[in-house]
């Protein structure tokens, strides 16, 4: 007995202190018997490994269903082709390392066992599990991306899993989507009552993937009120959808434009205030995409891997450099003769896009050449969850509008600038007042090549690069630059984006090529109602 001071501690003393210490023994007992039922055995694993495909994915549900400690190693194993199976046992071979698929224990191979081969179904399923494992992981985040995993692979096979995930989850709003998880799986049951009820709850999902079910769902149902649930659910999660594709139109339009933009800047140097009618410009934007493919190899060549993702930055002035040089050759040898003679500058710039392309299969091969995005620029950003924005073309939106604003700068506010504009408006006035105008003539046309050789830097990184790259984007720079006004910096701004909008707008409405046809007519109505463009040109060479 211990003495508190004033009465005795009855703690001790009493009558339920033996079976406290029972129950807690019993519990742990039940704990441990609980946690040995769960564990992944082996034949399980032999059933997971081993048979027709049926039979297999039937083990696997029961164990990813116990949510098996051991199975999530196992199934990395198997998705990495590292399973072998040999006398009801699985084993996993790491080069010359074997051990027990579930001891981890190390094993020697017996003879005769066999590869596991996992087709393209049981991957998926495999991919699946292993994302359903995580529904139970303590990390938040975990769970989450577990969650979205499973959302385009559900079906009520998984029911139990949802249950016992749900029960488990104390975070509201994952403890909400798991919800609206098991009411998509219910949604196929074969109970009325349940495929009621789920219809009636996915209407708070916000997912395409649950729309695509919905849509599947309804062609096959019978009953009419289950029906009609369905098809309220789809004007629910359609409308909420609908602002995701509305953004995603304008997105895609809008990067449409950018790449126009940093496609005409180059022209509108050239044509617009040079005069020069340049065919060959999608050919220097080819020049410097490959410089760009060039630069990429030797940073993997040469550099350490953890260097590769800067080769970009080294890519765009080599990029730069290399087509404003393929510019000035061409400007001292060809061009130079013949200004102020717009239809000569046509014919021979185009055989020089001829000889350029023909130059590039013979280095390079006619097919396409891979160049691959950094890290930092793969993936995207999700904004809404049918609305996904790539990091590479956010890249070109920024990249463009730096190159426009260095472009600005250099044309307003430098005195290569100021001599450019001199010499492309009087030529004459500019070479008496001590200008040399030949030098300015190379400067200028280099500049417009050297963008060209930045869009090209650019077009790598969203596209196939290949002998042909240009042909694509020469006659829609040239409807840019003569929409905006020749001439008009501002001008090709607003074409640009204007015509990218409006091309991605036309293009969900009547198809690609209709959509092109759209745009071609509207801009031919535009210059024969306007024939300056956007902006009218101001100055003397617009009265001369």
């Amino acid at each position: 007995m211990v003495w508190t001071g004033l009465r005795p501690c009855p703690r001790l003393t009493s009558p339920f202190t033996g079976s406290l210490a029972v129950h807690w023994l019993v519990t742990l007992l039940l704990l441990f018997v609980s946690l040995s039922a769960s564990a992944l055995t082996p034949d399980q694993a032999a059933r997971i490994a081993a048979g027709d495909s049926d039979a297999r994915l039937a083990a696997l549900n029961e164990a990813v269903t116990a949510a098996d400690p051991g199975l999530a190693a196992f199934v990395q194993a198997l998705l990495a082709d590292e399973v072998k199976v040999a006398g009801g046992r699985a084993f996993v071979v790491r080069g010359e390392q074997v051990t027990d698929a579930v001891t981890g224990a190390a094993a020697a191979l017996p003879e005769g066992a066999e590869d596991v081969v996992n087709n393209n179904r049981m991957r998926r399923e495999l991919e699946a599990a292993l994302a359903a494992l995580q529904l139970f992981a303590p990390d938040r985040a975990q769970r989450a991306q577990a969650i979205a995993a499973l959302k385009d692979q559900i079906d009520e096979s998984r029911l139990a899993l949802l249950e016992k995930a749900e029960a488990a989850e104390t975070d509201a709003a994952l403890k909400t989507e798991l919800t609206l998880l098991k009411a998509t799986a219910l949604i196929a049951s074969p109970d009325k009552a349940k495929r009621l009820a789920a219809a009636k709850l996915v209407a708070g999902s916000d997912q395409p993937a649950t729309k695509s079910l919905l849509i599947e769902r309804i062609a096959a149902e019978t009953e009419p009120d289950v029906r009609a649930a369905l098809n309220a659910s789809l004007d629910t999660i359609s409308s909420r959808l609908a602002w995701g594709e509305r953004l995603g139109v304008l997105f895609t339009g809008i990067s449409l434009g950018s790449i126009l933009l940093l496609v005409a800047l180059g022209l509108a140097i050239t044509y617009g205030l040079m005069g020069v009618i340049n065919m060959a410009h999608g050919e220097l934007m080819m020049i410097g995409a490959y410089a760009t493919y060039l630069v990429q190899n030797a940073f993997r060549a040469w550099l350490p891997p953890e260097a590769f993702d800067l080769y970009i930055v080294a890519a765009i002035p080599m990029s730069f450099l290399v087509a404003a040089l393929v510019g000035a050759a061409m400007e001292r040898s060809v061009i130079r003769w013949l200004y102020g003679r717009p239809l000569e500058t046509l014919l021979a710039t185009w055989g020089i896009s001829l000889i350029l392309m023909q130059g590039v299969r013979s280095i390079f091969g006619a097919q396409n050449v891979g160049v691959e995005n950094p890290g930092f620029l793969s993936g995207g950003l999700q904004v809404l969850p049918n609305l996904v924005l790539p990091y590479n073309r956010l890249a070109i939106l920024v990249f463009a509008a730096a190159v426009l604003l260095g472009m600005a700068l250099l044309i307003g506010r430098t005195r290569l600038g100021l001599f450019v504009r001199g010499v492309t408006q009087n030529r004459r006035m500019a070479s008496c007042m001590g200008v040399n105008t030949a030098r300015v003539d190379t400067y200028a046309f280099a500049l417009g090549a050297g963008i060209a050789g930045l869009a090209g830097c650019a077009l790598s990184q969203v596209g196939n690069v290949g002998p042909d790259l240009g042909q694509g984007y020469i006659v829609d720079s040239f409807m840019v630059v003569v929409l905006g006004g020749v001439g008009q910096l501002a001008g090709t701004v607003y074409a640009a984006l204007g015509l990218g909008v409006l091309n991605k707008l036309l293009e969900g409405w009547q198809g690609a090529v209709l959509a092109k046809i759209m745009v071609l007519v509207f801009i031919v109505v535009f210059i024969q109602k306007r024939p300056q463009g956007i902006f009218a040109m101001k100055g003397r060479s617009a009265e001369a």
